[in-house]
């Protein structure tokens, strides 16, 4: 049987999580032929062999060069699908989640970029930090990030080999190579579309030092990326300020929200959401006066 679908999985010193994201899509046919699994290590402190090994037929190579995006990269050189889909090895695949990148793709040939939905899983159900809490609400808002900013993250992306040829390979450690990829798709006139029941999960960061290391790099690429000179410095201040004002106007999307359950949980997330949107309003006028605040944290998951 050909291969149909080529699954590409960075891999950095989480083997124990790799092995739980390949028993959920070896639990989903990927050993019947028509998918194949790719995990491309890319600096571990040891290599994941005996959790690639109890999945027979599962690639495991190495990428040298640090980032996620080089080794996706890696990965999408070896694949043999005509379609490529990305996760991460922190990932779960929700059952069908094969199937329903493959029936979209059929359905539609003109399909290029497909970007599904991923849900948040907590260390204690029913009992999430603050940080957890926070990011059950907002973390990977896929709809919101396909449809109204145009891109989707990495984490559950899928497109034809043809597009991947045709837009170029992910950007380094140094850019947000989710969103860098899909602006250069969408400049070749590509539209990226939300597939809801296209399902990943994904495990919530637990505590606030995670998330400020996470707003630390994102700041660091935007910071990078802004418009030069006083205009851009002005615009920057303006929206540092407005990340910090914007607390109260999250109320009622905690409230309402389907992805928590009881009111002690929403109001860890209003904490959680307030001590974050702070801290990312100081970090950025930090970044107008002090070199230091600008790098950001550029080592993903390497100790």
């Amino acid at each position: 049987m050909p291969v149909e679908i080529s699954v590409i999985i960075p891999h950095l010193n989480q083997p124990e999580l790799l092995r739980g994201l390949l028993a959920s899509l070896f639990a989903q046919g990927v050993d019947s032929g028509r998918a194949e699994v790719i995990v491309v290590d890319n600096g571990s402190r040891a290599l994941p062999l005996a959790e690639v090994a109890a999945f027979p037929g599962v690639r495991l190579v190495e990428e040298p060069v640090p980032g996620p995006g080089p080794a996706r990269n890696r990965g999408a050189a070896l694949a043999r699908g005509p379609l490529l889909a990305f996760t991460d090895s922190d990932c779960a695949a929700a059952p069908g989640w094969i199937e329903a990148i493959l029936a979209r793709f059929a359905a539609d040939p003109e399909l290029a970029v497909l970007g599904g939905d991923i849900r948040m899983t907590v260390a204690s159900p029913g009992d999430p930090s603050p940080a957890e809490a926070f990011e059950c609400v907002y973390a990977y808002d896929q709809r919101d990030y396909i449809e109204r900013l145009g891109f989707s993250v990495t984490a559950n992306l899928a497109m034809r080999q043809t597009t991947f040829a045709a837009v170029g390979p992910f950007g380094g450690i140094d850019v947000a190579e989710d969103t860098d990829w899909c602006a250069r798709a969408r400049a070749q006139g590509l539209q990226i579309r939300y597939a809801p029941e296209m399902l990943v999960f994904h495990p919530a960061r637990r505590s606030m030092a995670e998330l400020r290391a996470k707003w630390d790099r994102i700041i660091g690429h935007r910071y990078a990326a802004r418009r030069p000179g006083a205009a851009g410095a002005a615009r920057w201040t303006l929206t540092a300020l407005a990340t910090a004002l914007s607390v109260p106007a999250e109320l009622p999307r905690i409230l309402s929200t389907d992805r928590l359950d009881s009111p002690r949980a929403r109001a860890r997330a209003f904490r959680g959401l307030a001590a974050i949107r702070l801290y990312r309003a100081r970090r950025m006028l930090a970044t107008l006066v002090s070199p230091a605040a600008r790098g950001g944290n550029l080592q993903w998951n390497r100790d």
